[in-house]
């Protein structure tokens, strides 16, 4: 399918408008716990508006791989017009994000993703225009399934969730084990590809893709222990408590044997 040359302009421009105007109906929907500040309000409707990008992506993306099985057998020339639109959309909504966090959010942590976010716009720009890669782009989409679950976690953070609460604790048994299949796994399959495709990939998008995974590997690494060390790591301790006392009830038991046997000898 051919598409004129400002079709992804266009696209782009639609996403940015469409995150823009989500991200100001969240002010109404913002709840009392998370209006304590300006910063934690900001946040809260930082965090709504991308949950609705990986919800909308999230359930996009597979639907353009369904439509188009043939995708998966040449991630790089073959795609149908609801990938292109996805990874065009896609661009938008990292463009607003990007835009959201330098008016108002300019912190450590905002420097680094925005260092993700140009990458992504960066990757996801050359395939749009080239019509080369849109595939790849669209698979790598995937890991909205995972953010889902990610950013529901943030705003139960960012509202002071109780993390002994049901919905706490099975959100984040989900967001541990999709982050395994779409982030570690799926990625590793990508770079994996990646290698093998070596030869047929241009140097320029062979270099701009490989510097784009290594961040995201690094990034979501880091991320990864992260989560574990917050949401489980008072199962961690829980565990080290009970050895440390099994280990410590064995210790008085053994003196409590010693000391029966030196009082007897005594006798």
């Amino acid at each position: 399918m051919l598409f004129d040359d400002c079709d992804y302009l266009l696209l782009i421009g639609v996403g940015v408008v469409v995150f823009t105007l989500v991200n100001w109906l969240t002010a109404y929907l913002v709840p009392s716990s998370a209006c304590q500040t300006v910063q934690q309000k900001w946040k809260w409707r930082n965090v709504a508006t991308s949950l609705v990008h990986s919800v909308i992506t999230a359930v996009w993306a597979p639907v353009a791989f369904y439509q188009a099985p043939e995708m998966r057998d040449d991630l790089i020339r073959t795609f149908n017009h609801s990938s292109h639109t996805l990874v065009c959309f896609s661009i938008g909504y990292f463009i607003y994000d990007a835009i959201d966090m330098l008016l108002y959010h300019r912190k450590k942590s905002t420097y680094e993703l925005l260092i993700h976010h140009a990458l992504v716009i960066i990757c996801f720009g050359i395939a749009a225009t080239t019509k080369q890669f849109v595939a790849y782009g669209a698979l790598s989409l995937m890991i909205e399934i995972n953010s889902v679950f990610l950013h529901t976690r943030q705003l139960f953070i960012i509202t002071n969730e109780p993390k002994s609460s049901i919905r706490y604790k099975a959100n984040a048994l989900l967001n541990v084990w999709t982050f395994l299949c779409f982030r570690v796994l799926l990625l590793g399959w990508m770079t994996r590809w990646m290698t093998i495709h070596r030869d047929e990939i241009p140097l320029i998008f062979f270099t701009v893709g490989s510097i784009g995974l290594a961040v995201m590997v690094v990034m979501n690494i880091i991320l990864f222990c992260r989560i574990l060390a917050v949401d489980f790591s008072g199962v961690f301790r829980k565990q080290m408590d009970i050895k440390t006392g099994s280990q410590e009830n064995t210790q008085s038991c053994s003196l409590f044997q010693e000391d029966g046997k030196q009082t007897k000898k005594i006798l």
